[in-house]
């Protein structure tokens, strides 16, 4: 089954095509990101398997004529990988917010269009984005069925203790106002990808998935399913990340915003975009910038790497506290992958407990599944890499496929 998967932002959309034989048995036949929509300089960058591929820059004015063009690239008869449209059989999305009404990868129909643009306010930067890529492929691909999968829909075998705030119940009644967690697409894949790696039966198992990139989060994983996970209501809550805060004192805000002559949208944006990495070090939101700062003696930048250590070993001694034990870690997602540094000054926090890590094993390792825990290490310790894309394409098959 030919299966176009659809990751939309609010001014890009990215894309991936399978071939896709059975969960297991597939091809990725092309990949790219279509960026800067509504902006004269639009890039596309289109990559088919076994062909060369192309970058190219010319103003695209919305998500309609964006996903145009990404088709288009598809069906071109130098970099395309397909004959025509008519042989894409079905279309999944990636969506951040389902909140509490999806716990599974559903079709879409209008009740669900309905749902996601209610979400819309729990994630204003992304579920916009995801209904304007689901229109535009109505466009496109009228016939064509088109599949839904929810960051949020792992995080719901949580318990009401997990997901709960101490706030007056009212606010969870009238405004869904809870824990939702989000990268959940990515912490199934992980944890199932890494105890199948690890030689653990996932339905016996406790562990720990990091993903750690720009937006990071970590998550407690019992027998297959979700316990607790460290993002909360939005993606804000957690630990340090590229450009967001994490926890904080909630009475912060309200003196900032008094201080400051803050409105609560300029807070928001405080918290999200200008804090985290950037915020701390003063210096940038990339990791790979504060590396090469470290290096240079920059205090602030080893205080915001610093903290990111902190943050994860804070968050992984409490789940392992919370399932009474762990089998397995992994660490996944951009900065945790291309990152050794990061994976054994997180580890070395757990030696006490028996933690070991293969020094050498793990500083020549990225980008691949790796066991980086030493043979006689007390908890196996991995570096999986995400995939999430292959997640919403099997979803997709799956639901497609039953229609």
């Amino acid at each position: 089954m030919i299966i176009l998967v659809i990751n939309c932002g609010s001014s890009s959309i990215k894309y991936q095509l399978f071939d896709m034989k059975n969960d297991n048995e597939y091809n990725v036949l092309a990949k790219g990101i279509l960026e800067k929509i509504g902006l004269p300089d639009t890039k596309l960058k289109h990559n088919p398997t076994g062909k060369e591929g192309f970058s190219r820059v010319s103003p695209i004015a919305d998500h309609k004529l964006g996903m145009q063009v990404v088709m288009e690239a598809l069906i071109d008869p130098v970099y395309g990988v397909l004959k025509s449209f008519n042989d894409i059989q079905a279309v999944g999305h990636r969506i951040v917010q389902g909140a509490d009404f999806f716990d599974k990868s559903v079709l879409v129909d209008d009740d669900v269009l309905e749902k996601i643009g209610i979400c819309c306010d729990f994630a204003p930067l992304h579920n916009p984005a995801h209904l304007l890529g689901i229109a535009a492929v109505k466009e496109v691909l009228p016939d064509v069925p088109q599949i839904v999968t929810f960051d949020t829909a792992f995080h719901q075998t949580m318990e009401p203790k997990a997901y709960m705030y101490a706030l007056p119940y009212e606010y969870y009644e009238k405004y869904h106002v809870r824990r939702y967690g989000a990268h959940g697409t990515s912490h199934l894949f992980v944890s199932h990808k890494g105890a199948e790696f690890a030689g653990l039966d996932i339905n016996n198992s406790r562990i720990i998935t990091c993903h750690i990139g720009n937006g990071s989060s970590v998550t407690a994983v019992k027998n297959g399913k979700c316990v607790d996970t460290s993002m909360g209501f939005t993606p804000l809550e957690g630990m340090i990340m590229g450009t967001r805060c994490g926890n904080i004192d909630a009475s912060i805000l309200p003196y900032l915003m008094k201080k400051e002559n803050m409105t609560p949208d300029e807070a928001t944006a405080m918290m999200n975009k200008k804090s985290g990495f950037i915020g701390l070090s003063g210096l940038s939101s990339d990791c790979r910038d504060l590396c090469g700062f470290r290096e240079q003696g920059n205090e602030r930048a080893k205080l915001t790497l610093d903290k990111l250590v902190l943050d994860i070993t804070k968050l992984i001694g409490g789940y392992i506290a919370e399932m009474n034990g762990v089998d397995l870690i992994c660490f996944t997602a951009g900065i945790a992958e291309n990152n050794a540094w990061l994976r054994r000054d997180v580890m070395a926090n757990f030696a006490y407990m028996g933690i070991k890590i293969d020094n050498e094993v793990n500083d020549a390792t990225r980008g691949i599944d790796r066991i980086i825990s030493t043979p006689d290490s007390s908890v196996k310790v991995a570096l999986i890499p995400t995939d999430e894309e292959l997640v919403i394409a099997r979803d997709t098959k799956h639901i497609a496929e039953s229609l």
